[in-house]
């Protein structure tokens, strides 16, 4: 029962996220069961809520075939990355990595925040660069579970069409989802009751969707979404300061 409190309301918020700003899901979900759960096991309770919803992001939108291979050795790397990554969790240290994952989030906050305009780099360039923002992307995602930097401005930097952003990051999330999933497995950091645990949230998850989805049309969507990272913002240097306190 005080699992299923838990899990209900975080990925509820963590979908009515999603909904309202099409991102967003697997960040707000660790970062607010990281309060509670040590990193590996908050990381392991994501898995399913945000496998099931990226999925669904990443095959509808009729660009698949078009962004797949563009960004293909920037998905294969960050999916071998986060394998590696997660597979050593159970030998790291947990407090550590939690405040990792606080300033990835202050970090993700900050660029979000401030919305740079990267340069686009050449053709050739991203040819070359691609694997190596995968690789360290992966393994950020595979130590604290957060996909958002750099992989977020890379894609956004390479001036994907908005629906091949969509689409591209969606499938980049699921492999990597993938890839941590087998990692923890491997590790032995995803045992049956937290995988069976992590299935309670598919429900309160695609709720928060739909009602995130309704209220978007009633939004202002970028103020939404200032609010958002202003709150992760915040999550991470709580995060932070557990890990150095």
């Amino acid at each position: 029962m005080a699992e299923l409190l838990l899990i209900l309301p975080i990925f509820l918020i963590a979908g009515l996220v999603k909904g309202v700003a099409g991102f967003g899901l697997p960040t707000v979900s660790i970062a607010l069961l990281a309060l509670f759960r040590p990193l590996p096991e908050a990381m392991a309770l994501m898995l399913v809520p945000s496998f099931a919803t990226n999925i669904w992001q990443a095959v509808t939108g009729g660009t698949l075939r078009q962004v797949a291979p563009r960004i293909g050795g920037f998905l294969l790397c960050s999916a071998l990355a986060a394998f590696l990554a997660a597979g050593q969790l159970a030998r790291a240290d947990v407090v550590l990595l939690s405040g990792l994952l606080g300033l990835c989030l202050v970090g993700s906050a900050a660029v979000a925040l401030a919305a740079p305009s990267l340069p686009a780099p050449g053709a050739r360039t991203e040819s070359w660069l691609g694997p190596p923002m995968g690789l360290v992307s992966g393994a950020i995602a595979g130590l604290t579970g957060s996909y958002i930097v750099p992989a977020a401005p890379w894609l956004q930097a390479i001036r994907l069409p908005r629906e091949q952003f969509v689409q591209g990051f969606g499938l980049a999330v699921v492999m990597v989802n993938g890839s941590m999933a087998a990692g923890l497995a491997g590790g032995g950091m995803l045992p049956v009751g937290v995988g069976l645990a992590s299935c309670l949230g598919l429900l309160p998850a695609f709720a928060g969707m739909e009602v995130g989805r309704r209220l978007r049309r009633r939004l202002n969507e970028a103020a939404f979404r200032q609010v958002v990272q202003v709150a992760l913002g915040l999550l991470g240097v709580w995060l932070v300061l557990r890990a150095v306190g």
